[in-house]
């Protein structure tokens, strides 16, 4: 059976038919023509593979050699999917043309199968192979419509079916469509019905009344499921309109309505509107609004239809009636009504004002008078009768008095609260009385008071407390902050002096952080404050006037301190050691965003001044590392590779965020290897040459200075010597004067007890080490120092000495030129 999607294109597949025959006959000839035939291989592949994929060695499966294919020209021969698979005669694979998608190909047909022969000459012969597609879940379940309506009667019974559409899924087994959801199922399940042809029917079920009052619309979702892994769905909306029948009857909005109208109120004057709401819809909700009374109130009072506005028609006389009552029906097209009553109650006009008399009152008042002080009696009268006849009195003006209704009509002025001459010494009470008329009538009277002075005002701070901000590392004696208060007496009884009350910060009295100035309230700082220390204190100060008694308050003062960038941040990992190196191991199999390590750094500062930031400021490769900028993470950037340097050398700095901002660096120590042992042979003398190779140009320059300096200072004083010696040697064998050279005379000891020392002769030898030396001491120099006599022998003897100490070689310098030699070489 051809799947539904392959039937609707009847004449495509009537040509593929035709031309699949075709092509089986060619075939058939080809194949009575080989010379032979033999093997048959078969390969399962999933669709979706990438072009270019490896199927399967064809070569190896079959027994042949790669050379076989390449000399017997090999090629595929193919039913119509030879844009599929391709041979690879080099290297006897089967690849992947085109990418495959077995829906195209084989629609609902399982199993799906390309079946095709490998064709070689000389000799001719041919092997049949076939490549399974299995199914992979790409495809999911989709709906024909994504959007239906139904519309559904609000009387429909339950279990009425509506049918839906079913969806369709391009993919086989596992992958096909499983299962239906429907949501949400307050109203309506899902049932689904298994045909003989394998197809299901899907019907939307009627499971709770449906009111079209509650819900006109409803909205739901099927949701179509496959068996795939992953599980892929299709939707479908369904909207269902509820149709309305007439089964509400019209309903005012409330029974009774009343309302009040005035005598004498002229034609046409809306006395009520009442209200009815029907909930159904069409000509089932239109509402019509008539009276039912009698001609009497029908003469009076009339109403429209539609609006429901009862109106006056008639004159209304309060003396004739003083109240009415009408009673409305509402219907609606469909025969349902309701009812309500409209209670009407007609007002007298009001035409007398309230009468004031002062029945007793004082001009004078002391301001430390008691609260409810009586000052005045009025009594009030109104002519009127009813509403029209009640009277309400009150002061109209903002003023430390009220009035109380002591017994009907009757009101006392009292004082409400304390008085305060400084504010006001004279007060204007202008006293109102209306009644309740429509409208209101009223009158009033103006009473004018004296106020005596007492003192009775404490200074008032401008505020409840007071905050202020000082920056750490402040100058002291620097003012922080101005408090101040004012007092509304007078002269003597408003000057104000500031005192700072005893307390303690931290257990140090607050005078040794703060200082109050007594005539203007400016605090200055005693000390310099470090917010790391303490980042506030707060404190009383006591404002005091200067009357008799002195009346004082206080206020509370917090003094915060504002954080300066003054601290730098403190790794606290990794730990830089001193003696021993400590290194974080990576292996050579770490992927792009390893965590190496992770620097932890703190700041004692506050706010932005200890937001850090971390930024890698050198490495032996900044390609493959990098750190996070706000969590100081270390993580390579790229794959680790065996090129890589097992030794790897990271300096991030810390910065924080303040301004100027401060920092700190740290060294961390990588090592790329798999093992410890690596490690450890790689890492012997790495902080050596971490040392060496940071120092070498220093230390280079240093040496090659000192070195040229020596060697220049030998070369001098080697000539220098050589050319004296030379002199000397000239003076003493070719001048024709004897040259007896002179020698200070010694004395001896005749009887060797003398305190005269003996001369020593001292020989130094140096080894070419400069730290090693030897110090030799000869026998006594008496033995070798020429005595003077008149003879000549001893002068010739003196002569040989002299001459045998010229003969002897320059030992201590001419090792010195060895040495500064031998190291320029070496240098």
């Amino acid at each position: 059976l051809m799947p539904r999607f392959i039937q609707k294109d009847t004449l495509f597949w009537r040509k593929y038919y035709h031309r699949t025959m075709n092509r089986r006959a060619i075939l058939f000839f080809c194949l009575v023509s080989l010379s032979s035939v033999t093997g048959q291989v078969t390969y399962t592949i999933p669709e979706e593979m990438a072009k270019g994929s490896v199927i399967g060695n064809i070569a190896q499966d079959l027994g042949l050699e790669t050379k076989r294919l390449i000399s017997g020209k090999a090629r595929i021969y193919t039913r119509g999917s030879d844009e599929y698979i391709e041979l690879n005669r080099d290297r006897g694979v089967l690849l992947v043309k085109e990418r495959i998608d077995r829906e195209t190909l084989c629609g609902q047909t399982t199993p799906c199968a390309l079946h095709f022969q490998v064709i070689l000459e000389n000799p001719m012969e041919f092997y049949s192979a076939t490549v399974q597609i299995t199914d992979v879940n790409d495809n999911a379940p989709t709906f024909e419509e994504i959007k239906v309506e139904f519309k559904i009667s609000e009387s429909a019974v339950i279990g009425s079916k509506f049918v839906l559409e079913p969806a369709v899924d391009l993919d086989v087994g596992i992958n096909d469509l499983k299962r239906y959801e429907l949501k949400p199922t307050d109203n309506f399940v899902l049932k689904l019905h298994n045909n003989a042809d394998g197809n299901r029917n899907v019907e939307m079920v009627l499971q709770k009344p449906l009111d079209r009052e509650k819900q006109e619309h409803i909205s739901l979702v099927l949701t179509a499921l496959d068996g795939g892994e992953p599980q892929l769905s299709g939707t479908m909306q369904i909207d269902i309109t509820v149709l309305d029948v007439n089964d509400n009857a019209p309903v005012f909005t409330q029974p009774i309505y009343k309302t009040i109208v005035t005598e004498n109120s002229p034609t046409g004057t809306v006395v009520s509107t009442v209200t009815a709401s029907d909930a159904d819809e069409g000509s089932n909700g239109k509402i019509t609004y008539s009276i039912g009374n009698t001609d009497d109130v029908k003469r009076v009072f009339s109403i429209n239809k539609e609006s429901g506005q009862v109106t006056l028609i008639g004159n209304i006389d309060f003396e004739v009636s003083r109240y009415f009552q009408i009673n409305v029906r509402a219907s609606d097209d469909g025969g349902l009504t309701d009812s309500c009553k409209v209670m009407i109650d007609v007002q007298d006009v009001n035409d007398n004002k309230p009468e004031i008399n002062i029945m007793s009152k004082s001009n004078l008042i002391s301001e430390d008078a008691v609260l409810n002080t009586v000052v005045t009696m009025i009594n009030i009268e109104d002519k009127d009768t009813g509403e029209n006849g009640k009277v309400q009195c009150f002061v109209s003006e903002t003023v430390p008095f009220i009035l109380k209704s002591s017994t009907n009509n009757f009101y006392s002025l009292v004082t409400d609260s304390d008085l305060d001459r400084e504010r006001a010494s004279e007060y204007n009470i202008t006293v109102t009385c209306s009644d309740e008329g429509v409208p209101s009538l009223s009158s009033s009277v103006t009473l004018t008071l004296q106020i005596s002075d007492v003192n009775d005002n404490p200074p008032v701070f401008e505020r409840s407390s007071y905050e202020a901000y000082t920056v750490e590392n402040n100058t002291p004696g620097l003012s922080i902050f101005t408090v101040k208060a004012t007092d509304s007496d007078w002269n003597q009884n408003a000057r104000v002096s500031y005192i700072l009350e005893d307390s303690s910060v931290n257990g140090v009295p607050v005078s040794s952080y703060v200082s109050v100035s007594a005539d203007s309230g400016v605090i200055h700082a005693v000390r310099s404050f470090d917010y790391e220390q303490i980042k506030d204190f707060q404190f009383r100060v006591k404002a005091q006037d200067g009357g008799s008694p002195p009346l004082s308050s206080n206020v509370t003062v917090k003094i915060m301190i504002q954080d300066q960038n003054d601290n730098a941040p403190q790794v606290l990992y990794p730990v830089q050691t001193g003696g021993s190196l400590v290194a974080e191991m990576v292996p050579r199999s770490a992927d792009v965003g390893y965590l190496v390590t992770k620097v932890v750094a703190v700041d004692v500062d506050s706010g932005q001044n200890a937001w850090l930031s971390y930024k890698l400021q050198k490495a032996t490769d900044r390609a493959l590392f990098e750190v996070g900028l706000q969590n100081g993470e270390v993580r390579t950037i790229r794959q680790v590779t065996d090129k890589d340097a097992v030794k790897q050398r990271l300096t991030v700095t810390v910065e924080d965020n303040g301004q100027p901002s401060r920092s700190a660096t740290v060294i961390v120590n990588v090592a790329v290897a798999d093992s410890f042992p690596e490690v450890l042979s790689e890492f012997t003398d790495f902080t050596h040459d971490k040392e060496y190779n940071e120092n070498l140009t220093f230390y280079l320059v240093l040496a090659l200075a000192v070195v040229s300096f020596l060697f220049i200072t030998c070369v001098v004083v080697i000539i220098s010597v050589k050319i004296y010696r030379w002199r000397q040697s000239r003076i003493l064998y070719h001048s024709n004067l004897p040259v007896i050279p002179y020698y200070p005379p010694r004395y001896s000891d005749t009887l060797g007890t003398g305190t005269l020392p003996h001369v020593y002769n001292y020989e130094v030898c140096r080894t070419t080490d400069s730290r090693k030396s030897d110090c030799k001491f000869g026998r006594a120099g008496s033995q070798n120092v020429l005595i003077m006599d008149p003879s000549s022998t001893g002068t010739m003897q003196r002569i040989q000495s002299e001459k045998s100490i010229l003969d002897e070689p320059d030992s201590p310098l001419e090792v010195g030129f060895v040495i500064a030699f031998l190291s320029v070489m070496l240098l």
